[in-house]
């Protein structure tokens, strides 16, 4: 019975895990496509596309990490 509930669990996280990681690359790349479009990015802004960038990858190393495919 605890394995069941175990890889459940673990199947139930993993996809909360894709759809997290799919709305921080779509941040991303919104950030991306709004600082190509200005002439002068403030640094704000910047910052916000390393924050959003960054936390994609991570999320995408813990992807690979547990080995989840899409």
């Amino acid at each position: 019975m605890l394995f069941k509930r175990k890889g459940w669990l673990r199947n139930e996280f993993n996809e909360k895990l894709l759809h997290q990681l799919q709305l921080t690359k779509q941040e991303w790349m919104k950030q991306k496509s709004l600082i190509e479009k200005s002439f002068e990015p403030s640094d704000d802004i910047l910052n916000e596309l390393k924050v959003a960038e960054t936390k994609y990858f991570f999320l995408l190393r813990e992807a690979k990490k547990r080995k989840v495919n899409l």
